[in-house]
């Protein structure tokens, strides 16, 4: 089913399995993103969030670059109008959905688009495409979470270098530095991201949104607090379960050892 804004720049296509694919598409401006686009972002991923048909998004751009930022020839509408309300913002509902999010990266993720790569939880990036941080450059301050996020993930010394000198970091870099899951071949993106998607719909589904969520919240504490954040959800999921649901979970653990014994 597709479902998208009347100037086609934000296209969401969910297919009967469960997989919502999600581009950005702007491709003559490199997928630039204007003040509507983001609105329309936010609010097709709050939506998506509350679909319970979907159980896995990508995101993607078409042609050439995932996504090249914000339009600057519209900064001022952008940045001082700016998209403050959360409703509206699509780095805070992208981090708000509950589904796992994978993104597919070929060609550039500059800056905002850079940021809406971060707040994806698995990414999948074409060889040669590149992740670049250009607020430095052209007097933009950061407000999506990239001064933050980045050195969390790849180091502080490597995202001080990355962001003060506004130099690319390729998808080979980045995945060897962990930022990146996965390069392929760019005719292989959305391929490999879908096959991402197939695994974890093979899993129970609760666990998923419950797994993504206590990952994502201790990430934002320390360590000590984190672990008594995930001692706490585990103790509230299973006080939750009932009978029934822990004979029906010893059941399929039992199936499962056996398929695997008779393999060896």
């Amino acid at each position: 089913m597709d479902r998208q804004n009347p100037d086609n720049l934000i296209l969401v296509n969910c297919d009967p399995n469960g997989v919502a694919l999600v581009t950005i598409n702007r491709p003559g401006s490199l997928n630039s993103l204007t003040r509507p686009m983001m609105v329309d972002l936010a609010q097709s991923f709050k939506r998506l969030d509350r679909d319970e048909s979907v159980r896995v998004i990508i995101l993607t751009g078409t042609g050439r670059s995932f996504c090249s930022g914000v339009d600057l020839s519209a900064a001022e509408d952008v940045f001082k109008g700016d998209v403050k309300d959360p409703e509206s913002d699509p780095v805070v509902q992208i981090e708000l959905c509950r589904k796992p999010i994978i993104g597919g990266i070929r060609g550039f993720a500059v800056t905002a688009g850079f940021e809406i790569a971060l707040a994806c939880d698995i990414l999948v990036a074409a060889k040669g495409s590149k992740f670049m941080d250009t607020h430095a450059r052209f007097g933009i301050f950061p407000s999506w979470g990239l001064s933050q996020k980045l050195s969390r993930i790849v180091g502080v010394n490597k995202a001080r270098e990355v962001s003060l000198t506004a130099t690319p970091l390729t998808a080979e870099v980045a995945e060897r530095l962990g930022l990146v899951n996965h390069v392929v071949e760019e005719g292989e993106v959305l391929k490999k991201c879908r096959e991402i998607a197939d695994t974890i719909m093979k899993n129970n589904q609760d666990l998923v949104l419950r797994y993504k969520s206590v990952i994502n919240d201790g990430l934002k504490l320390d360590l000590g607090s984190a672990l008594s954040l995930e001692k706490e959800r585990a103790h509230d999921y299973y006080n939750g379960m009932t009978k029934e649901q822990f004979r029906k979970m010893q059941e399929f653990i039992a199936g499962r050892s056996s398929k695997k014994l008779s393999k060896l």
